[in-house]
């Protein structure tokens, strides 16, 4: 068995992640850091209420991470608070996880994601990308998923337009667009990464939208 720290467990992929690692019989505990406490209980589950701008200096041990964290630029307020979160909340996550002794490592990204791209939102991740990637890990997995499926609302999330405008404009046509761009459920994310860190590739390894489509249902 191995012992997971997972960080985002409120978002919509992070949320479905935690659903499936309390249920893996090959998953030790889940080490949860997050905001605040979070609804109902399981005996391998373990939260942690954490302030991800000053993590303690030591986490419980662990073998694997998994980080969903993510805003808007409109959520957070400015392109400083959501770089806060997308970046330094996301490094100082997997530093720690590491330093603690996690060798697999999983994070959530976006389609796009690029340090020489034009659009603060998709450089930002791609700088977050090449900063998880010189931590150490082993084994680093990076979904870079298109738009999310799912009800963020029932969360408690606020509601990203981009996801609903996409979804009403579209509708039917959803299924005739190539898959690496196509919206995707946001469980079929969660499951994709959770199998490839069990595959455990060395290196970095990254999952495109197109790639994941479907994870869920493959099991």
């Amino acid at each position: 068995m191995r012992n997971a720290l997972l960080a985002g467990a409120t978002g919509l992929i992070g949320h479905t992640l935690l659903q499936r690692l309390v249920a893996d019989a090959r998953c030790g505990r889940v080490e949860v850091l997050a905001r605040r406490p979070l609804p109902g209980a399981d005996a391998k589950l373990r939260v942690h209420v954490v302030d991800f701008a000053a993590l303690p200096s030591l986490l419980p041990a662990v073998d694997d991470c998994y980080i969903a964290l993510g805003t808007t630029i409109k959520v957070a307020g400015s392109e400083a608070a959501f770089r806060a979160v997308d970046f330094d909340a996301v490094v100082a996550v997997a530093r720690a996880a590491r330093q603690a002794g996690a060798t697999r490592l999983a994070v959530v990204s976006s389609l796009g994601a690029s340090r020489t791209s034009r659009i603060f939102y998709s450089r930002v991740k791609g700088d977050m990308e090449a900063a998880v990637g010189s931590l150490g890990y082993a084994s680093v997995v990076i979904a870079q998923p298109s738009h999310l499926t799912g009800d963020r609302a029932a969360l408690g999330q606020p509601v990203r337009n981009g996801e609903v405008w996409t979804l009403r404009l579209l509708g039917p046509l959803l299924r005739l667009l190539p898959r690496g761009v196509r919206p995707i459920a946001a469980d079929d994310v969660a499951a994709a990464l959770i199998a490839a860190v069990t595959d455990a590739r060395p290196g970095t390894r990254v999952l495109g939208s197109g790639e994941m489509q479907g994870a869920a249902a493959r099991g």
